[in-house]
Parts: C-alpha cells; structure tokens; sequence
C-alpha cells in the first residue's frame, strides 16, 4: 500500500496532480479541496495517498491533509454505492468540517446539492455514516472546535449555488475563490454569486 509520495510537483490540474520522486511520476487524482494546497510546479511536497486497486488498474489518489483523506476512505468503505470518483466530488463540492456538520445535522438538501450526489445518495450517506458507532458523536465535537470559518461558509454556499445553476464544479470553486481574494473576505454568498454570474457571462 502506498500511503505517502514525497518529491516534487511535476505537474498540476484542478483534478489531478503528477509527483516526480526520485525520477519516477507518479499520477495521482485529487479534490479541488488539495489542489489549492498545492505547492508551485517544481517544489518540494509530500502528500498523502490512497490506493484503489481495481481488476483492470491500481489508481492512486492523492490529499494534501489527512481529514480529507480520512473521509475519502469513510465514503467508498463505508457508504454503499459511492466509488472514488464520486467521492472525490464530494470533497470537490464541499469541505469536510461543512460534510461531518451536514451529517451530524442530517442536512439531506445541502448534501444533495454537491456536484454527482442525488437526494437518495444524500440520504444513504447520512444514513450510513450516522450509524456508525460514535462518528456522529466525535463529529460533533470536531465540529464544535473546529467550525469553518464565516468566510468558508460563504465561499462554499456560493461555490454549490453555482453548480446548482448549472455551472462546472472546477469553474465555480476556481472563481469564487479568487472573487473572495480580490474583492475581500466579507462578502455573502448572495454576493458572491451575483459577482460570479457576472464574471461568467462577461466571459471574465
């Protein structure tokens, strides 16, 4: 099992990263929630990886912080019907403090707004992860002390807003983003919205 590449970034796409550690590239799938974290090309990183060995091939996925990659593996081992493409999208569409709060709450909607996941999946995935002894309750403490911040909140409220509208994930989250970095962090979702359906239309 490979659990960590430490090398350096060889190349970079909002979906997927390659790693070069020691001559060998190593291609790798990633949320949009790591490829922020993500170093420039050509420096030094490590990041943490998940081996998903199928018949036909052995795909590694790669997370810049261990909660991500910790609810990734929650997701395809535990919540029936959820394979890692689909569990990539949630940790594209939604942080994982706003995911463990949307259980904890059993907030099917919000939920069932990310990018790929309908309301049954919505339900099965409170549902099934609820039931697991004491997630909901170590949740709820995590989420208590480690509560997103307003400004987190608002960027991923728009960012679902969008895809709700019908926009592309990669687009939504890249452009809201660098909405609350040039216009400043205390903008409503509502704004944010407004600002990026502007943007979209003036072809930015």
């Amino acid at each position: 099992m490979i659990t960590f590449l430490r090398g350096r970034l060889a190349h970079a796409l909002p979906t997927q990263a390659t790693i070069d550690v020691g001559g060998v590239g190593y291609e790798v799938f990633i949320p949009l929630s790591s490829y922020d974290k993500l170093p420039g090309v050509g420096q030094p990183i490590e990041i943490l990886t998940h081996l998903h060995v199928r018949e036909d091939a052995q795909i590694l996925y790669g997370f810049m912080s261990a909660p991500e990659r910790d609810l990734f593996r929650l997701l395809v081992n535990h919540v029936s019907g959820i394979g890692p493409k689909l569990a990539l999208a949630v940790l594209s569409g939604m942080s994982v403090n706003n995911f463990k709060a949307a259980v904890v709450n059993n907030d099917v909607a919000l939920l069932s707004k990310i990018s790929g996941v309908g309301k049954k999946t919505a339900e099965r995935m409170v549902l099934e992860l609820k039931d697991r002894v004491g997630v909901a309750a170590a949740w709820e403490a995590a989420s208590a002390t480690h509560a997103p911040t307003p400004e987190q909140e608002q960027a991923n409220e728009a960012v679902l807003a969008l895809i709700a509208l019908g926009y592309k994930q990669v687009d939504a989250h890249k452009l809201v983003r660098d909405l609350q970095e040039r216009e400043g962090a205390g903008k409503s979702a509502e704004e944010l919205v407004k600002m990026a359906l502007k943007k979209f239309a003036s072809g930015r």
